[in-house]
């Protein structure tokens, strides 16, 4: 008999964004079209706790947070998270979270190697999924209905 493969871990998302509602709408898209778990925060603070608790495979900040800006708190998350995740050499992938104010910001962070991409407030459901499609996998077995050609 050979022994059941391993099931692979479920990707993890890491969201912080003040607005509940975003947080929702963000959180159930994700884990309708992807497969993943999503974790969200309202403060930078807070998901700066969760990103030392848990390993992650994907961070999605917003630019402006009541507490920090999400380029900072990713910033500090890229020297933490590999000292208290023994088996990450580097923070997982960011996408940024932006106002049309943030563009300008936005224009000089997208230059790190580990950003992956922006998604204009208030969201948009095929900027994220467009965005998170190398990131993580697509679900197959979704409650919609595929798309008619």
């Amino acid at each position: 008999m050979t022994p059941d493969p391993v099931p692979l871990a479920v990707p993890r998302v890491l969201l912080a964004e003040e607005s509940l509602p975003f947080r929702r709408v963000i959180r159930e898209a994700l884990t309708a079209f992807r497969v993943c778990e999503v974790d969200d925060a309202p403060s930078a603070e807070r998901a700066f706790e969760m990103a030392l608790r848990r390993e992650y495979s994907l961070f999605l900040f917003s630019l402006p947070l009541p507490d920090m800006r999400g380029d900072m708190l990713d910033r500090l998350l890229s020297t933490a998270y590999p000292l208290v995740h023994p088996g990450s050499h580097a923070a997982p992938p960011v996408i940024f979270l932006i106002r049309p104010t943030d563009t300008p910001r936005f224009e000089e962070l997208k230059r790190d190697a580990r950003v992956r991409g922006s998604m204009p407030l208030p969201p948009k459901l095929d900027v994220l999924l467009s965005v998170t499609a190398q990131l993580l996998p697509e679900r197959t077995n979704s409650v919609f209905p595929p798309h008619v050609s």
